[in-house]
C-alpha cells in the first residue's frame, strides 16, 4: 500500500520541519517517507547550492549539485567583486565532480553575494548559468588587543603579469591557554600557537581562510600545537602539519588525511613535503630519546621521518647522530630575543654566555645537545637524482645535504665549528668563474655571504642541471658574521640563490635581494624564498618585517624578476594585533585544484 499525506493526515514534527517549512504547501500525491521530509530549494537548471561544505572547514567555498545531470567540460568562474573585482577561473575534471557529486566553487568574498558563472557542457550541448551565491562573514578566534577579524592586505605593485595571483597567508598567534599540556621529559609539545590562514587575491581581497576550530582542542595533546608547513602537492591538494597530526585536505574542506605521527615521533613544526615517490618528509623529534645512558629525553626539531600515505614509517634521520649537536657557534651569536616564535622584546639583542648555555635546560630552549633546540630544521626539500635530502638548519645557519645512507654530502655554512668528517664536507666559496674567494673572520671577498638563521633552504629542481645543483633559502640574518651589530637598525635579511658544484663542494652566489631594503625588510625569524619557474620569479615573503613584540608587524610579499632587483608585484599584510607574526606565504594555483 503506498502511503501519502491525504491516507496520513496526522502530521508529525518531522513533517511539519520538512515539507511545510520548506515549501509552505504539501504535496497530496507525493509519498511519504519515514523521516524527515524537507523538499530542497535551488536556483537555477542544476541542484541545490550547498555553502561551506564539509563542515566549514573553508568557509568561503559552495558545491553546485548535478543532481544527477550528466555534465562535462565544467569551467568555474567567481566573478570579481564591483568594477576592479579580480575573477577566480578553473576547469573542473571529470573525477571531481563525481567526488563532490557536483561543482566545486572555490573563492567566494566573504559577505557579500557572490556571482559565480559555469560553463559545462550536457548532452552534447554548451550551456551556461550564473549562480548568486552569498557567503557568510570571515569568522575566526579573537583576543585582546585586536582590531579586525585578519590581517589588512595592502597592494603596493602588481605586474600586470601577476594580477591572477593567489597567496595562502600562514600567519600564527597566541591564545589563552595555548601550550598548557606538556610534556614530562621536555620536548616542544607546549609550543602551541594558533594559526591564522587565509587566502588573498592582488587587490587583498579575502577568498578563502581555513576555520581552526575544526582543527584545534587544547584539551586533548594530539590536536593542538603550531599549524605550518603548508604545501599545494602535486594532486592540488593541501598538506600541512600541526603538533602530534599531519593532514591533507582539498580546498573545499573534505578530508583526504588526517593522521598521527607513527609512533615514536613527536612534535611536528615548520616542514612537511611530498616527494615523486608519493612519500611524504616531515620535520619532527624523537621521543624517548636515551642520551649518555643516563637519560631518556624527547629531542626538539631535529628528526625528519618520511611516511608512506598509509602512515607508516619508511625512513628517518637522526640528526643528533648525523651532525654535531654540540656545535655551539651559532646559537652564542644569536639574539635571545628571537628564536623562532618565541620573541622577548626584553631580551633584544642579548647573547648567551657558554656558562648560561651549559645550564640551559631539557626543552624547547636554544641550547646544545640533544634534549635541547640545538638544530632547529625549519625545512626539508627532497633530490630525487640521488634520493637524498636538503635541510635547512637555524640553528646552526647551515643548509646540508644528507643521503639515504645518512651520510653528510655537503655543507652550505659558515666553516667554524665545524669538526672531523664534518668539517670536509664544508662548501668553499668560489666567484661565476670558479674563482676560489677569499674569507675571513666569517666574511668573504666578491660579495658573497653565507646564510645566517635562515629557513626554507630549498632545492630549485628546474635549474638543477648539468652537474650543478642549485638552493635558494631565505637568509634572515640574525648573527650575521657570528655577532651581534652595534645597532640593530644595522640587521638586513636576504632572498639568496646559491649554485653547488657538488663534484668539486664549491658553491658560488648567484643573486641576492634585500640587503638595499635595510632593516625595514629584516625578518629576525620565519619567512620563505621560492623560485617559481612558470613565471621566472623569486617569490618572497620577509613575514616579521619591524617585529617588535609591541606593536602589530607589517610583513612584505615580493616577487622579482629572476635575476634580477625589478619588484614585480610587492604587497604589505598589516598585523590586526601585537603579537601575531608571519610565519611563510605560498602561491595557490586554483587551476590545480580539481583538474582530476
Amino acid at each position: 500500500m503506498l502511503f501519502t499525506r491525504k491516507v496520513l493526515p496526522v502530521l508529525c514534527c518531522l513533517c511539519l520541519s520538512g515539507s511545510v517549512l520548506a515549501s509552505g504547501v504539501l504535496d497530496p500525491n507525493r509519498p511519504m517517507v519515514a523521516s524527515a521530509d524537507v523538499i530542497p530549494v535551488h536556483e537555477g537548471p542544476l541542484g541545490m547550492v550547498d555553502v561551506a561544505p564539509y563542515g566549514g572547514v573553508f568557509p568561503l567555498t559552495a558545491i553546485i549539485n548535478k543532481a544527477n545531470h550528466n555534465i562535462q567540460d565544467v569551467k568555474v568562474t567567481v566573478l570579481g567583486k564591483g568594477e576592479k573585482g579580480i575573477p577566480i577561473s578553473y576547469d573542473v575534471g571529470p573525477q571531481a565532480i563525481n567526488t563532490h557529486d557536483g561543482i566545486p566553487v572555490f573563492g567566494l568574498y566573504p559577505d557579500y553575494v557572490n556571482k559565480v558563472k559555469v560553463d559545462w557542457t550536457e548532452e552534447g550541448k554548451k550551456q551556461t548559468y550564473t549562480w548568486s551565491i552569498y557567503a557568510a562573514p570571515v569568522s575566526l578566534p579573537s583576543t585582546t588587543g585586536q582590531t579586525a577579524v585578519l590581517p589588512t592586505v595592502e597592494p603596493v605593485k602588481v605586474d600586470s603579469s601577476l594580477k591572477n595571483r593567489l597567496y595562502l597567508f600562514n600567519h600564527i598567534t597566541g591564545m589563552p591557554r595555548a601550550g598548557h599540556i606538556m610534556h614530562v621529559a621536555g620536548g616542544a609539545a607546549n609550543w602551541d600557537y594558533t594559526g591564522i590562514n587565509w587566502i588573498s587575491d592582488t587587490n587583498g581581497d579575502v577568498r578563502g581562510y581555513m576555520n581552526i576550530d575544526k582543527f584545534r582542542n587544547q584539551d586533548d595533546i594530539t590536536r593542538f600545537g603550531s599549524m605550518m608547513g603548508f604545501h599545494q602537492v602535486n594532486d592540488g591538494n593541501l598538506m600541512f602539519g600541526q603538533g602530534q597530526r599531519y593532514f591533507k585536505y582539498d580546498f573545499l574542506g573534505r578530508v583526504i588525511s588526517d593522521k598521527r605521527l607513527p609512533k615514536g615521533f613527536i612534535d611536528f613544526s615548520h616542514a612537511i613535503t611530498e616527494t615523486p615517490k608519493g612519500t611524504y618528509l616531515l620535520r619532527v623529534a624523537k621521543e624517548n630519546y636515551p642520551l649518555n645512558g643516563k637519560y631518556t629525553i624527547n629531542t626538539v626539531r631535529d628528526h625528519i621521518l618520511e611516511v608512506d600515505q598509509n602512515g607508516d614509517t619508511v625512513d628517518y634521520w637522526d640528526l643528533p647522530k648525523i651532525l654535531d649537536p654540540y656545535r655551539d657557534d651559532v646559537i652564542l651569536a644569536m639574539d635571545q630575543g628571537a628564536v623562532c616564535l618565541s620573541v622577548d622584546a626584553e631580551h633584544s639583542g642579548q647573547v648567551m654566555t657558554k656558562e648560561q648555555l651549559a645550564k640551559q635546560p631539557f626543552g624547547d630552549i636554544a641550547g646544545s645537545g640533544p634534549g635541547r633546540n640545538w638544530a632547529h630544521v625549519n625545512s626539508v626539500s627532497y633530490d630525487p637524482r640521488d634520493d637524498s635530502i636538503i635541510i635547512s638548519s637555524r640553528h646552526q645557519s647551515a643548509i646540508i645535504k644528507i643521503g639515504r645512507d645518512k651520510k653528510v654530502k655537503w655543507i652550505l655554512s659558515d666553516p667554524s665549528g665545524w669538526k672531523g668528517e664534518l668539517a670536509k664536507k664544508v662548501l668553499k666559496p668560489v666567484d661565476s668563474n670558479g674563482k676560489p674567494l677569499t674569507c675571513e673572520a666569517h666574511h668573504c671577498d666578491g660579495g658573497f655571504d653565507w646564510t645566517w638563521t635562515q629557513h626554507t633552504g630549498w632545492l630549485v629542481p628546474s635549474k638543477s642541471t648539468g652537474g650543478k645543483t642549485v638552493v635558494t633559502a631565505f637568509d634572515n640574518g640574525d648573527a650575521r658574521g657570528m655577532e651581534q651589530p652595534a645597532m640593530p637598525s644595522m640587521k638586513y635579511s636576504r632572498g639568496v640563490e646559491y649554485q653547488i658544484d657538488e663534484k668539486n663542494m664549491t658553491v658560488s652566489q648567484m643573486w641576492e635581494y634585500g640587503k638595499e631594503r635595510g632593516f625595514d625588510w629584516y625578518s629576525a625569524i620565519t619567512s620563505v624564498t621560492e623560485y617559481r619557474p612558470e613565471t621566472k620569479t623569486m617569490f618572497m615573503y620577509s613575514a616579521t618585517a619591524g617585529m617588535s613584540g609591541t606593536k602589530p608587524i607589517v610583513s612584505v610579499l615580493d616577487e622579482v624578476k629572476d635575476g634580477t632587483q625589478d619588484v614585480m608585484l610587492e604587497l604589505k599584510v598589516h598585523s590586526n594585533r601585537a603579537g601575531m607574526l608571519g610565519y611563510r606565504a605560498l602561491i595557490i594555483d586554483p587551476e590545480q585544484m580539481f583538474k582530476k
